[in-house]
């Protein structure tokens, strides 16, 4: 949907090991292709020895930056593999390198793509996903008498407050998906008779629940 997007706001890992290789995968949430080309280097890095560091990453909103590298495997058996299980789950904002320690045995074109298929989806599922979405950033401050009935509208329409605030008066603060703002805001000040005080702030891509 416009104004949304699926991520992973945790990192995740796999391994998969054919006929002695050893397929080692990290899905990781890069903001930038900097990020993602400073990430590789750690990797290369830490596993030195290896024979391959296969990666693809897809960057943006409307996933408009792609990159893949088979890192010297045989064409389309490695990157491409790995930047179609990152286009198959519909995220955005995601590396996944693949790290080869090579067994011995050549395992042939199907081989290679199945394994770092493989190894790559792994990595994906055990990352955390999550749903950032084009919200507006509310403040909310209303008399202690009203708090109960906000609470439970709030509670009734799946709104969790990010922060509450307590004074002499409560403030809430509400991320809410930039669609629903207005909605929301009105009856808010509907239920408070108009006594409610509501700060928007400006808007932004926000995470909530991916599922």
């Amino acid at each position: 949907m416009p104004g949304e997007y699926l991520t992973i706001n945790e990192n995740g890992q796999g391994e998969y090991v054919e006929k002695k290789s050893r397929f080692i995968a990290q899905a990781v949430h890069v903001e930038t292709e900097e990020e993602a080309i400073a990430f590789l280097e750690k990797v290369r890095k830490k596993y030195y020895d290896a024979r391959h560091n296969c990666y693809a990453w897809v960057i943006g909103e409307q996933k408009e930056k792609t990159r893949s590298s088979d890192d010297g495997e045989p064409s389309g058996t490695a990157g491409l593999p790995i930047l179609k299980v990152i286009d198959g789950s519909g995220c955005t904002n995601v590396l996944i390198v693949v790290t080869r320690y090579f067994g011995g045995t050549l395992l042939g074109t199907g081989g290679l793509v199945r394994a770092y298929s493989k190894s790559a989806k792994d990595a994906l599922d055990d990352a955390a996903k999550v749903r950032m979405c084009l919200c507006a950033r509310l403040r909310v401050t209303i008399q202690y008498g009203a708090l109960d009935r906000i609470l439970y509208y709030l509670r009734q329409e799946g709104i969790e407050p990010a922060d509450q605030i307590y004074t002499d008066t409560v403030t809430l603060v509400l991320v809410i998906e930039e669609t629903r703002a207005g909605q929301v805001m009105d009856r808010i000040t509907a239920l408070t008779n108009g006594t409610a005080r509501i700060e928007q702030e400006p808007s932004g891509f926000y995470p909530l629940p991916a599922g």
